[in-house]
């Protein structure tokens, strides 16, 4: 889906995912002292919201003015970015944890969010990649029904080769009265 897509589909629907915000990278980051975050495709900007919550100096970058202005309106003392992450970039060294939540794409345009995502992590930084596994297929839970936008634990590491892979699992979480099959990484910088 391109920008006018998601415009409509926030517009419409409002803060509509139902699930936390964080989900099992909460406990991960609660672990980690506030710094500087950077949240890449921050949509409505729960994770944003609830990072500047706990400490955290939050750049939120998104291309949906619509999901945007509802992250605004929280209040939370973020810097709200509107731009494409495909086109986005960061800061280098800057972010002591970058986060890239959800974000499906076709492989060659993710590998180049990952790129920049990198760039952005400073020494001693977290990246924290979560999104449907390819095993949420068939099972009626939320996310991409093609395969090709889908992540698994072992082609997300590859990706981040070069970084300590902290954690590279499938995880499983409720939603919408059934369970979801995540991929979530954790990656740091030495």
């Amino acid at each position: 889906m391109e920008r006018d897509d998601w415009n409509r589909r926030w517009q419409e629907r409002g803060c509509h995912c139902e699930d936390d915000p964080i989900g099992v990278a909460g406990e991960e980051i609660d672990a980690l002292p506030p710094g500087r975050a950077l949240d890449l495709g921050c949509g409505a900007g729960r994770a944003a919201v609830w990072l500047a919550s706990r400490g955290w100096r939050v750049t939120a970058v998104d291309f949906s003015e619509a999901a945007l202005e509802l992250g605004r309106a929280t209040g939370a003392d973020v810097d709200w970015v509107l731009a494409d992450v495909r086109e986005y970039d960061p800061e280098p060294g800057a972010f002591d944890l970058v986060l890239v939540l959800y974000i499906h794409l076709p492989m060659n345009e993710l590998d180049d969010v990952l790129a920049r995502a990198r760039t952005a992590l400073a020494t001693g930084g977290t990246l924290v990649v979560a999104g449907h596994d390819v095993a949420n297929l068939g099972t009626g839970a939320p996310g991409p029904t093609d395969p090709n936008l889908l992540y698994t634990a072992e082609g997300l590491a590859e990706k981040l080769a070069g970084l300590d892979i902290r954690r590279a699992e499938r995880v499983t979480r409720p939603t919408h009265g059934t369970e979801a099959v995540d991929t979530f990484v954790v990656a740091g910088r030495r």
